[in-house]
């Protein structure tokens, strides 16, 4: 059954799928696990099969291998688990795989393998596949080039719309998003694009060059997938092509391609953001892989507790004489590096969709530390009239806890806005200034400021 034609799962079906195939396996009833399977949406059964434990995943997918769709199932799944599972396959039957895929999605495959098993099975396609696949992979994988799909449709600007019809009835099955007709002078020099609407409301002996918009939106070879999602989002396509420096049309990025990188993107972004690297699949990997991955991250975490430590003993003397002084540590380092992460987070989702203007980029730093500064006399007005209740026979207390935490948060709605910006400026992925990066410098400064504030106002 084509693919396309099988009903998607929504709701709570995946779960009654995934319990109806561990049953049947259970069971053992092979025959009835090979008709669910294949009438099952290949990325719901990614899904399904992502939930699967070991030895339900192996014999599951020694079913799946005896479908027509097992291409696209493991293109819908886990980079981690594809390795897994394709690694104890033999290369002949990846290399016929491969060859019933999409171009794209066949490079995408094999970039993920270990080298010599993806060499291995390069040598056992038909050279005309092999070829196709050379070509694309000598992109990288995260550029226009290592997105596109070489499968679109093209058409010679001096054919009339009835030999164009005609062309599009005869090629059309083999081709990606036909919505888009590119049209070409020569063979293949981009000169503009008509949509298939279009291309109908025409008379059968008009000229495509007449009718054709000849200021098409196209990206380069080596234009990054980031920009490309930014370009397709922007204008509201459903494809973009891609052309080569003399611009030749190479190939186009379809808006499925499109989906996977902002999903993809936004993840690694949001993993680099709370500390834990960019490997998408950290889930999926084992309890050492995934405290491997995570410890790097939380050096600078363990760094700034011990500098904080340092810190802290350099004022014993100052705690000895108001214990209560440390009770409000927590509350300042706590404040600022909330709102700290808060603005680095607008701040860097801003610069990923565009929304931040760099050279403007003052602007925004000046409204966080308008935000700052409101933030900041509210909940140090609210934390001192705390200090100053719960601790009435000093009664200048409340007036350095207050005046801390608003100092802690101007500071750290201004360093968390700024900090991403200045990385932006060097070119440097703006999502690492986020998590223990921010947090542990806005700590660091939020101890200093307070006690030297208590040293100021009480004298000690």
């Amino acid at each position: 059954m084509d693919a396309n034609k099988k009903r998607e799962l929504v709701g709570n079906e995946g779960k009654v799928i995934l319990d109806m195939i561990r049953r049947l396996k259970r069971r053992g009833a092979s025959g009835h696990l090979l008709k669910l399977i294949s009438k099952t949406h290949p990325a719901d059964m990614a899904w399904v099969f992502r939930h699967l434990k070991e030895d339900e995943r192996t014999a599951v997918f020694d079913i799946i291998v005896h479908t027509d769709y097992v291409g696209e199932f493991l293109s819908e799944l886990d980079d981690t688990l594809v390795v897994e599972l394709v690694t104890g396959l033999e290369a002949q039957y990846v290399a016929n795989v491969i060859s019933k895929m999409a171009s794209d999605d066949a490079v995408d495959l094999l970039e993920i393998l270990p080298e010599e098993l993806a060499s291995s099975i390069r040598e056992h396609m038909a050279k005309k596949d092999r070829e196709e696949v050379e070509e694309l992979l000598q992109y990288h994988p995260e550029s226009a080039g290592g997105l596109m799909s070489p499968d679109f449709m093209c058409l010679d600007e001096e054919l009339t719309v009835g030999d164009a019809i005609n062309s599009i009835q005869k090629r059309s099955q083999e081709k990606e998003m036909v919505f888009y007709l590119y049209i070409t002078h020569g063979e293949t020099h981009l000169s503009g694009v008509l949509s298939l609407r279009e291309l109908l409301m025409h008379p059968s002996d008009e000229l495509l060059e007449n009718i054709m918009n000849p200021h098409v939106i196209s990206v380069n070879t080596d234009t990054d997938q980031g920009e490309v999602a930014h370009v397709v989002s922007q204008y509201n396509i459903l494809a973009v092509p891609v052309v080569d420096t003399n611009y030749n049309l190479v190939g186009i990025v379809t808006v499925d391609d499109i989906i996977d990188v902002i999903r993809e993107e936004a993840t690694e972004d949001f993993l680099q953001m709370a500390g834990v690297g960019k490997d998408r699949d950290i889930l999926l990997k084992s309890t050492k892989e995934n405290a491997m991955i995570r410890a790097p991250w939380l050096f600078a975490s363990w760094i700034g507790g011990v500098v904080s430590s340092f810190i802290i003993a350099g004022f014993s003397e100052e705690l000895s004489h108001l214990i209560a002084l440390a009770a409000f540590i927590p509350v300042v380092t706590g404040m600022g590096g909330n709102i700290a992460t808060q603005s680095s987070t607008i701040v860097v989702r801003g610069i990923a969709t565009g929304r931040v203007n760099m050279s403007e980029a003052y602007k925004l730093v000046f409204r966080e530390m308008q935000v700052g500064l409101i933030l900041g006399l509210a909940y140090g007005v609210f934390v001192g009239i705390v200090a100053f209740l719960g601790y009435s026979d000093t009664a200048l207390l409340g007036v350095v806890v207050g005046l801390s935490v608003f100092i802690s948060m101007v500071m750290a709605a201004t360093l968390g806005t700024l900090i991403p910006l200045i990385l932006k400026r060097f070119d440097v992925d703006a999502a690492v200034a986020t998590g223990p990066f921010v947090t542990t410098s806005i700590d660091l400064l939020g101890v200093v400021s307070y006690f030297f504030i208590a040293k100021l106002f009480l004298g000690l």
